[in-house]
């Protein structure tokens, strides 16, 4: 037989994960047999040579489940089925898939984000491979990319709300050092290791001599619990007591509208960064993501042939 495709491999995941927390290795190994995959379609390897395409392939159906609410991550390659999940299991689905996933709020905004400025949205969407396509196979690659990346996105923030409160804070200073603030690791961390410090949760160097500082706020949030204009004000309080001109908030949630237009009508110089943001950032400078597989496009080089 051909080795499944992502969303055939759906159902078999959330029912894989229905007696409790399991590991997506051994999901990957559970359904192969349950299958009857050849020793060949299990071995055969992405084009990066860095994983099998059956297990690419039931991992982004994971992702998808996550992405609906079906299942949940626990820990690390571990992940285990939701109410949501076991509701649907009862229902005795013959079939899972994207449109039946759409019914999910959560999954609808994800493929909505991941989408977006797509130049055809008949484009098909699967993330490994994309076939029947309307756009040009630049643009059907881009699309992909856009599906990849807000993917990885929202893992990320999965994780960063999963993780120690403390956690946030390392992440912050990764962060600024790899955007170029901080100095060093080391002193970057002194700086934003004193949370509780008269509503200042750190100091970062803007420049290596500690000539410019950045007032940092941090809040680690779940989603929908937003910042308010309270939370910008009281921020403001603490810059001017440490005589500031600029702080950074940073939060896992996001900022309300009042929020937003506090922060632009104050005198001193405040900038937002809400979930959204901050895993675009990190993406951008590889914080806590890395480089899987590089694609080289190649077109032809009309000076060779003049």
């Amino acid at each position: 037989m051909s080795i499944p495709d992502y969303q055939s491999l759906m159902l078999p995941v959330l029912r894989a994960s229905s007696k409790g927390e399991v590991r997506i290795g051994d999901v990957v190994e559970l359904i192969a047999d349950q299958i009857k995959l050849s020793v060949e379609e299990r071995v055969k390897l992405l084009p990066s040579g860095k994983q099998t395409l059956f297990a690419n392939r039931v991992h982004w159906a994971k992702a998808y489940l996550t992405k609906a609410g079906l299942i949940e991550s626990t820990r690390r390659g571990h992940f285990k089925i939701t109410d949501r999940g076991r509701s649907v299991i009862e229902g005795n689905p013959e079939h899972l898939d994207n449109d039946f996933l759409n019914q999910f709020e959560e999954f609808k905004q994800f493929r909505e984000r991941s989408t977006q400025s797509a130049v055809d949205d008949k484009i098909n969407s699967e993330p490994v491979l994309i076939t029947n396509q309307t756009g040009t196979p630049d643009e059907v690659m881009r699309v992909a990319h856009r599906q990849i990346e807000a993917s990885l996105a929202q893992d990320l923030l999965d994780r960063i709300r999963a993780a120690p409160p403390d956690f946030f804070e390392r992440l912050i200073v990764s962060l600024l050092i790899s955007m170029g603030y901080g100095g060093s690791t080391a002193n970057a961390g002194r700086a934003l290791g004193r949370s509780g410090d008269d509503g200042v949760d750190g100091v970062i160097d803007q420049d290596a001599l500690g000539l410019d500082r950045v007032y940092v706020q941090a809040k680690r949030y779940a989603n929908g619990n937003n910042i308010g204009s309270g939370a910008i004000r009281d921020f403001f309080g603490s810059l001017d007591r440490h005589k500031a001109a600029k702080g950074l908030f940073v939060t896992t949630s996001s900022f309300s509208s009042a929020a937003r237009e506090t922060a632009d009508f104050l005198s001193k110089r405040i900038v937002l960064i809400d979930g959204e943001q901050l895993t675009t950032l990190m993406i951008l400078h590889n914080v806590g993501c890395r480089v899987e597989d590089t694609l080289h496009i190649k077109k032809l080089d009309e000076d060779f042939f003049e």
